[in-house]
């Protein structure tokens, strides 16, 4: 099974971990073209880093239009699809991009089966060209995966009529993300938010709670930086807790793991916006990898990746937050409990190696069929 994946998100080292461990599978031939960079107005620019190549080849090549979503294309890809002749070929792109279009048409020529992968959990209808390119790549795509389950719902509604599965993007490495011995635990408990401090974040509602709470013991400590940093801090003055709330700003990712592994609760408190609603929060199994648990509004995907309808409470309602976290602070042994969980979730589902698996599924199943899949299972 050859498979051509084109994957701008694969510039960031610790996501190819994935790549060697579908590498590892039966009967793969793996190559993965990444751009040199890709610039995102929010976060500057990202360059290539090799981290884990192993088992598959890892090919930078010049991307036009970088860091434009919709019009960006890599302009000589042809030749490598034509060189390396594969089965497979998986755009890690949205169905309304140039991109997609681009390497599908040349895709289908050199007959390979093709695929997109959606985040997109809001309906829109997008102009023309755009709405022309999504309706080119449903018709030229033989699969597609969702990132979530409201992409679904939205793809159909949009006209795709293919086979559809819903996997993450990309799992987390259980070696990596790891508890910290709970035998030493914190002496007074610390509740953190990780992400971008800008408002549909909704870290004000997680502030407004952590003040109303019984207990005056636990500490907040908030990771990352964005337009609501100021307001935030000036909101916990006001409530009187500034003395127990650190705003750690943004921390380089290899120190990521060790910062979560400190917390006792992680909360992603996420407001829905008409624009906006939470895809995924990678974080969420990042802390839960490090036996963290974590609350989270009912935003978009996180009750589903959560998995425990106990540990979510109604976006923007500040008194179901505050109740949850007052049981949760004064019970160290549902706590533990919950670590174990939570841990054990991940390693079920939101693994690199267990979502590597669940794509190899599903390009045996654009080779092979359904029925031939399933028997192989």
């Amino acid at each position: 099974m050859r498979i051509l994946m084109i994957s701008k998100a694969l510039v960031t080292g610790v996501y190819q971990r994935k790549l060697e461990e579908l590498a590892a599978l039966p009967d793969v031939e793996l190559m993965v073209v990444v751009p040199p960079y890709w610039y995102e107005e929010r976060v500057g620019v990202q360059r290539f880093e090799r981290a884990y190549t192993s088992g598959y080849q890892l090919v930078e090549y010049p991307m036009w239009f970088n860091g434009r979503h919709h019009i960006h294309f890599y302009p000589g890809i042809g030749r490598i699809i034509r060189s390396f002749k594969p089965d497979i070929l998986h755009i890690d792109e949205e169905p309304y991009n140039w991109v997609t279009l681009h390497a599908a048409i040349l895709g289908r020529l050199a007959r390979a089966k093709v695929m997109f992968f959606s985040w997109q959990n809001l309906y829109r209808r997008y102009p023309i060209p755009f709405r022309m390119i999504e309706l080119s790549n449903y018709r030229l795509c033989a699969a597609g995966v969702a990132g979530n389950r409201e992409a679904v719902e939205v793809l159909r509604r949009k006209g795709y009529r293919g086979p559809l599965d819903v996997i993450p993007q990309f799992g987390v490495d259980p070696e990596i993300y790891t508890p910290r011995d709970q035998s030493a635990p914190n002496e007074r408990p610390v509740i953190g938010y990780a992400g971008r401090l800008v408002n549909e974040k909704g870290v004000d509602v997680l502030i407004e709670a952590v003040a109303r709470l019984k207990s005056r013991a636990p500490r907040l400590q908030i990771i990352g930086n964005g337009s609501e940093r100021s307001r935030l801090e000036h909101l916990a003055s006001y409530k009187g807790i500034r003395d127990r709330v650190t705003f750690r700003g943004q921390i380089a990712s290899a120190d990521m793991p060790e910062a979560i592994r400190q917390l006792d609760l992680l909360v992603i408190p996420s407001r829905t916006r008409p624009n906006w609603k939470e895809q995924f929060g990678r974080i969420i199994i990042e802390a839960m990898a490090s036996g963290v648990p974590v609350l989270g509004s009912d935003s978009g995907e996180i009750p589903n990746v959560i998995g425990n309808p106990d540990l979510v409470f109604p976006e923007d309602n500040v008194d179901a937050l505050t109740r949850k976290l007052d049981q949760l602070v004064a019970d160290q042994e549902l706590r533990l409990e919950l670590s174990k969980w939570a841990r054990q979730r991940v390693l079920d589902h939101f693994t690199q190696a267990s979502v590597a698996r669940r794509y190899y599924n599903v390009y045996r199943m654009m080779l092979e069929g359904p029925a031939a899949a399933m028997e192989k299972e």
